[in-house]
This record gives C-alpha cells, sequence and structure tokens, in this order.
C-alpha cells in the first residue's frame, strides 16, 4: 500500500456559503494507474450480496400469490377463499410497500443505511410467521401487509448501500444485485410452493429475513453516510474495511470530501430544509423520470405474471404442464437477471431499456391476438392451436423484461440523487414503483373481466411500445458516471452527462 509523507489536515466543511480552503496531502508514493490502482473487487461484491439478501422476500412476496392461491381456490383447502379474497391476497404485499418504502427512506438519513437494513427484516420475519400460522382470512391479509412493508423497507436501502459502497466500474453490475435477488426469490416459491403446501412454504420464507439480519451485522455502515455525519475517521476505517489494501484510500477520501464540500453536504436539521432539498432540480428531475419510469414498466404486464402465472399458464391452454412452466419461468428470470446485470455493465441503462421496452411490447400485442383467437375457438368448440405461441410469448416477455426493465431503474435510484437527500428520495421513489405493482397486480383480474385476456395483454404491450417514445427523450445515460457528473447534470451545471468532470468521486 502506498505510504504518505506528513502533511496537514483538511480543513473544515463549506457551512453557510463560505467556502473551506483544503490542503490536500500530499503523496510520496501514488497508486499504480488503471485497473491496479482499484480497490479488491471482491470485498466490494461481499459486501453488496450481504446487503442484498432481504431483496429475495420481495421476489417471495411476488411469486407467493401464484402458487399459493390455487392451493387457497381449493374447495378441499382448510382456508378456501373467494376470488376477490385471492385479488386482496395477492395485491396486499404492495399495498404495505409504500409505508415501508418512505420510512425507510427517512431512516437512512436519520439512523444509517446499514441499521436501517437490519430494522427492514423484523416486520419481514413476523409477517411470513403470520402467514404460515394463518388459520383465517385476517391473519394472511395482516401477515401479507406486514411482507409488503418489510419488502418496501428493504429496497431503497439495499441499493442505496451497494450503490455507495462499490466504485464506479462495478457500481452497475452490483446495484443490479437487487433486482437478481428479486428474481431468485421469485424462483425459490415457484420451486418449493410445487412440492410442498402454501403455510409451510411461508415457513421456509421466514428463514430468509433471519439470515440476512444476521450477515448485517458483519457489515461497515458507508464512507459516505458517515462524511455526512462528519465523522471522518470512522468513514476511513469502513473505507479500508470495502477496498482492502490495493486501492489508494486517502485519495477516495479526498475525493469524497470535495464532493460533500462542492455541493454543500451536510445534515438536513429541519423539515423546510429537507423539503427544500427534494423540491431542488437535483432531486426533483431524477425523481420524475424514474417515477414514470417505473410506471411503464410496471403496466407491461411483469407483476400481473409474476402473481398469476399458473392461471395464465392454465388460460393459455397449457393446464397439465402449467406448474412446470411456472417453474421454468422462474429460473428464465434468474437466468436473464444475472445476463442483464453483465450487460449493464457494458451497454449502459438506455440501450437496455429501448430492448425491453420493443421486446415486451411486442411479445405481450402477439400474446393478446392469440388469446383473442383462443377465446373464439373455445366458444366454438375448436381445439387451439399453435399452443407453444404464448408460452414463447411469455417466456420471450420475462427475457427482454428481465434485461432491462427489471434492472435499470432499481440501479439509478443509488446514483441520480443527491447525497443529502438520497435515503428519503429513493424511498419515495420506491414507495412510487410499489404503488404501480399494487396498481396492475390489483386491477388484473377486473381488467380480465372486463376486456378480456387479450384485452389486458394488448394493453400491456401498448404500454410498453408507448414508453420508448418517452424513454428516447427524457432517460440520460449515467454508466461509468460518477455522483458528481450526475448531479452536476441534473442541478443544470452541465447540460449534457456526456463530457467528463473534473472532479471524480466513488459511487
Amino acid at each position: 500500500m502506498p505510504k504518505y509523507g506528513s502533511m496537514n489536515e483538511s480543513a473544515p466543511f463549506i457551512k453557510n456559503g463560505v467556502p473551506a480552503t483544503i490542503t490536500k496531502k500530499v503523496l510520496i508514493e501514488k497508486c499504480k494507474p488503471g485497473k491496479e490502482g482499484r480497490g479488491k473487487a471482491l470485498k466490494q461484491v461481499f459486501a453488496s450480496f450481504l446487503a442484498n439478501l432481504g431483496t429475495i422476500n420481495t421476489g417471495m412476496a411476488f411469486g407467493f400469490s401464484a402458487v399459493a392461491l390455487p392451493q387457497l381456490q381449493n374447495p378441499n383447502s382448510t382456508l378456501f377463499i373467494s376470488e376477490d379474497q385471492a385479488s386482496w391476497i395477492a395485491s396486499l404485499s404492495s399495498a404495505g410497500t409504500p409505508i415501508g418504502c418512505i420510512l425507510s427512506g427517512y431512516l437512512m438519513d436519520l439512523i444509517g443505511r446499514r441499521l436501517t437494513l437490519i430494522l427492514t427484516e423484523i416486520p419481514l420475519i413476523l409477517g411470513w410467521i403470520l402467514i404460515s400460522t394463518s388459520v383465517n382470512i385476517p391473519m394472511m391479509y395482516i401477515g401479507r401487509l406486514l411482507v409488503g412493508f418489510g419488502s418496501g423497507m428493504v429496497g431503497a436501502p439495499a441499493r442505496v448501500y451497494t450503490c455507495e459502497v462499490s466504485q464506479p466500474h462495478l457500481r452497475g453490475m452490483l446495484g443490479a444485485l437487487a433486482s437478481v435477488g428479486v428474481s431468485t426469490g421469485v424462483l425459490i416459491v415457484y420451486v418449493i410452493g410445487s412440492i410442498t403446501s402454501w403455510n409451510i412454504l411461508a415457513g421456509v420464507c421466514a428463514s430468509v429475513p433471519m439470515m440476512s439480519l444476521l450477515s448485517m451485522l458483519f457489515l461497515p455502515e458507508t464512507p459516505n453516510f458517515l462524511l455526512q455525519q462528519g465523522r471522518r475517521e470512522r468513514a476511513e476505517s469502513s473505507l479500508a474495511k470495502l477496498r482492502g489494501s490495493t486501492c489508494n484510500l486517502q485519495e477516495e477520501i479526498d475525493k469524497m470530501i470535495a464532493f460533500k464540500e462542492k455541493n454543500h453536504v451536510e445534515p438536513l436539521k429541519s423539515a423546510r430544509e429537507v423539503i427544500k432539498a427534494l423540491c431542488s432540480p437535483s432531486a426533483l428531475k431524477p425523481f420524475t423520470i424514474l417515477a414514470i419510469y417505473f410506471f411503464v414498466y410496471q403496466w407491461c404486464g411483469i407483476n400481473s405474471i409474476t402473481s398469476y402465472s399458473v392461471h395464465i399458464f392454465k388460460a393459455t391452454g397449457n393446464e397439465a404442464h402449467k406448474n412446470a412452466l411456472t417453474i421454468a419461468l422462474g429460473v428464465v428470470r434468474v437466468a436473464f437477471t444475472i445476463v442483464g446485470c453483465i450487460m449493464c455493465r457494458r451497454y449502459g441503462r438506455r440501450p437496455l431499456t429501448f430492448v425491453s421496452a420493443a421486446g415486451c411490447g411486442i411479445t405481450m400485442l402477439i400474446l393478446g391476438v392469440y388469446l383473442y383467437f383462443l377465446e373464439g375457438w373455445k366458444q366454438n368448440n375448436v381445439t387451439p392451436s399453435y399452443t407453444w405461441i404464448p408460452v414463447g410469448c411469455i417466456y420471450l416477455f420475462m427475457v427482454f423484461c428481465t434485461v432491462g426493465y427489471l434492472i435499470i431503474p432499481w440501479v439509478m435510484i443509488g446514483e441520480v440523487y443527491p447525497t443529502q437527500v438520497r435515503g428519503i428520495i429513493g424511498g419515495m421513489t420506491t414507495c412510487v414503483a410499489h404503488m404501480s405493482v399494487f396498481s396492475v397486480v390489483k386491477t388484473y383480474p377486473l381488467l380480465a373481466k372486463l376486456i378480456g385476456q387479450y384485452g389486458i395483454f394488448s394493453l400491456y404491450g401498448a404500454m410498453s411500445l408507448f414508453g420508448i417514445l418517452y424513454f428516447y427523450f427524457f432517460l440520460p445515460e449515467t454508466k461509468g458516471k460518477n455522483l458528481q457528473d450526475i448531479e452536476d447534470y441534473f442541478s443544470g451545471r452541465t447540460k449534457t452527462l456526456n463530457k467528463k468532470n473534473s472532479i471524480q468521486t466513488a459511487a
């Protein structure tokens, strides 16, 4: 590790608009340039992996209804439910999520990213245990609300923690780990739910937040948050644990401090200061972009397919293999989420978003057309033909959706917002995202009755194709950009993200 000579400490940060004079340390030996001067990737990957364990629960919450509802609607079920109750069980987890999002956003900026992640696991544990032991519908409802509340709490902290502990060259890939966690959770419940009962499945799901809670006890707080709180020594200690001996730690700390000083990053002490920061262009512009992004992506139909996959495969004429097809769909989702993580690092945010928008739109429209003919065949007692078409459409839809929609907006939550309100507005963004989830999942049975299966999937396809225009004009490319570049762009100090700024900072 490089050695340093004697130096003066940096002067205090900017306060009340008075600039500080910064005396930087003089390096006797500089780090090796290029890749050799970076921190150890394994340490950053390990910390990000543990921070995202809790996101597996989000996928479990989404996928649980797909395998549990057919069991609960069986006349022989010990807890029989009606179709209306089934729609509430499917959607209530998303109803509890927005509250958790807002709370975790506030807690992140108050007590830190790490401690917030620890607290998120408590409602998840209680919720899954309550579902597992349900003997009546209210217990199931409350359990689903708690699981949704906990899933909402874990979303933003996991992504913000990951983006703040990883360096820019790893940030896109590691920021997508949350999407891998969600897809893994869906697959787990699909597999276990196909061989066991819904209450045993819920009991197994409770083990995941328990493991996540224990693992977070061994991780440090993010250096960005510690510097924001004025705890430089702890920030340096945290950075040393996250980077190892291959990185110039002092240089990275100095970059973080320069970023803090330029953007007047100080803890916000009053509601007025918080509101002012939230209404600033650097916060409001990216929030608007991501809020609309999430609405478009949710209304492409992904969570309707995730939550009702068994019913959908049955409706498309593949009843005999509906469980096997559902499990295979979960495998495809996990595999292409991993592929998407790798592609995100190489190709950026905009290209993958366009791939998802076009692919999801076309496959949903084809599915809608097939279901239109399928309905006619059933009315005339004609044996359906080409039953592989709807299955192929759903699988291709999952591939296209996973590589872009399921990754890009979640990654951007951790990188486009100002440090001062990253927690609060990150929570607000995940809140908007899950409100969109609730609206889609809850209205699916109703829309299916009003406009038919073919109508609802055609609607999803049209929404996704509409998104292409929006993304072309409004979605910025943040791949490889540091936090200073991004904040300068949204605050209006620079007109483009293509030009590199002189100040670099860790993610």
